[in-house]
């Protein structure tokens, strides 16, 4: 187990001069499991392979433990790693493979199959050890993937997008595994992925990344709750948060103004300064927003479709030219095409300066 400490790190290529990485400076924990997430393109894979070794560092420094380990081969890092692709030999068995680096590094066999066993048994592999890959579901071949990094007994695992190839179903399966065998073995674990759900279920802490830059690290719901911008809060969230782009006026209370005279009310709650009168962008939370008729409603949108998930319904709207998604209880809900009032939780209501995304706090 390892801290391991970025330091200004960059990532520029030269064809082009491409800046992957503008400046990642963060550590993560000795035993912490933390998510870089990001969409497409961020950089957050990148960040992983240069943590690797599988990308040279342009500038700034990388520690793992007491060490710096810019110069350092992959193989001298004391890091294993898990990919997308299973990346497993055909040929071998579940056992050879697991086996495979550790009969590189010349150990004695018992400590090998040990070491296979011990894995085995915690990802319940116990009964596949002579199936080969072609034999496995795709399950069975992603934890065959996790134990051949499992019986290396790193100090760090790095893993990038390891649930992708897998279903809706195995893949929560999956999560909850890679959660058990980091409460397990309390190794630092740094794991990649495009899924914001997948990064709020999985990490202790995230790192949130646009282009390249890191826009903010902390607790899964201290992100949800308190987004340091635009981009963090509708990223994170599922349905994403409904954003409302207008004038903001004091008329009786803070009204905000989309135009073609549409109005929503808001709640009497404590507004930042820079946004009492001017442009904002108002983040909204499916969750609080909540059906109300007569005076209570804040704001009227027509009904567009209704998506009922069990012990929830999303109801899609439409504001004028605006969309918005209301999660609301499953009881009696609201036909397609029918207005629909809604008031808003108050504090719950978020600003945003609409020119730099940056939040604009009370």
């Amino acid at each position: 187990m390892a801290e391991v400490v970025l330091e200004h790190v960059r990532k520029v290529y030269p064809q082009g001069g491409h800046v992957a990485i503008a400046d990642a400076s963060f550590a993560i924990g000795d035993g912490e499991r933390l998510v870089l997430v990001g969409p497409s393109g961020c950089g957050k894979s990148t960040l992983l392979r240069m943590i690797a070794g599988l990308e040279e560092i342009t500038s700034g420094t990388l520690r793992i433990g007491d060490r710096v380990v810019n110069d350092l081969a992959p193989k001298d890092r004391d890091i294993a790693m898990v990919f997308q692709s299973y990346a497993l030999y055909p040929h071998m068995t579940v056992a050879q493979n697991m086996a495979f680096a550790l009969q590189l590094r010349k150990l004695p066999k018992a400590d090998i199959d040990a070491r296979v066993r011990q894995a085995a048994d915690m990802l319940e592999l116990g009964a596949l050890l002579q199936r080969k890959p072609g034999q496995l579901s795709g399950g069975q071949r992603q934890r065959v993937a996790l134990g051949r990094a499992l019986v290396r007994q790193p100090q760090v695992f790095l893993l990038d997008e390891p649930l992708s190839n897998l279903d809706a179903k195995l893949r929560a399966g999956m999560r909850a595994e890679i959660a058990r065998i980091h409460a397990r073995t309390g190794t630092t674990m740094i794991y990649v992925t495009h899924d914001q759900v997948e990064a709020m279920t999985l990490g202790q802490r995230i790192v949130v990344m646009k282009d390249g830059v890191v826009q903010q690290i902390d607790t899964p719901m201290s992100l949800y709750r308190d987004p340091a911008n635009l981009f963090v809060a509708t990223f994170l969230g599922s349905p994403a948060m409904n954003t409302l782009q207008g004038m903001l006026r004091q008329d009786e209370g803070p009204v905000l103004n989309l135009g073609d005279g549409l109005r929503v009310r808001l709640p009497d709650a404590r507004l930042p300064a820079a946004a009492m009168e001017g442009e904002v962008v108002a983040g909204i939370r499916p969750e609080h927003l909540a059906v109300a008729g007569g005076k209570d409603a804040m704001l009227t949108a027509t009904v567009e479709t209704v998506e009922p998930v069990g012990n929830e319904v999303f109801v899609n709207l439409r504001l004028g030219a605006h969309p918005l998604v209301a999660r609301l209880p499953p009881e009696d809900p609201p036909a397609e095409g029918q207005p629909l009032g809604l008031s808003l939780r108050g504090a719950e209501v978020l600003f945003f300066d609409p020119a730099s995304g940056k939040r604009l706090v009370a």
